[in-house]
């Protein structure tokens, strides 16, 4: 796994993935195109869900998914610099991924890029706040939605993390 990210367990026993080297700082002018880019680096490899053991591999659609997604598109401030950051901790937040559910594809709305269903998991992770000086402050600690596509072999597949949602805590 990557070294820019620590999995640390918080007071309730549950899995955050601290990303401590952010590489983009400004609320504005994210480039998904070269996000889309480095996520490219992670196709064909998979990572495994501590609390079920299942296998999640990553596509191609994934990268151009996470980048230019509707929920990306809607992302706005804190929550869009939250979205680019994760970028290297991809691995950690499947790993420490938890609360499974099923959800079916309403309305049709993947055709056959997921006729055999989805599933969501909740993950979370931290973003660390600099002061003026550029020392750190806190962790700004998030929670997303995992989305997994079961595939025609049988395979899972991450499809985007969405709805990142701020946590009143920080670490």
């Amino acid at each position: 796994m990557n070294k820019s990210v620590r999995i640390i367990t918080d007071l309730d026993g549950s899995k955050i993935a601290l990303i401590n080297d952010i590489r983009f700082k400004s609320r504005k002018g994210i480039n998904w195109n070269e996000i889309e880019r480095y996520l490219k680096e992670y196709i064909g490899e998979y990572f495994e869900i501590a609390e079920t053991s299942e296998k999640i591999y990553i596509g191609s659609d994934f990268p151009d998914e996470f980048s230019h997604s509707n929920d990306t598109k809607g992302l706005k401030g804190a929550n869009m610099k939250a979205k680019a950051n994760i970028t290297p901790a991809i691995g950690e937040l499947i790993q420490i991924a938890s609360d499974k559910s099923e959800y079916p594809d309403y309305s049709n709305k993947h055709g056959a890029k997921a006729k055999f269903g989805w599933y969501r998991y909740n993950t979370r992770f931290g973003i660390p706040v600099y002061d003026e000086e550029g020392n750190l402050e806190r962790y700004n600690i998030f929670g997303a939605r995992m989305l997994v596509r079961c595939d025609a072999d049988g395979k899972l597949y991450l499809y985007d993390l969405v709805r990142k949602k701020r946590n009143e805590q920080a670490a």
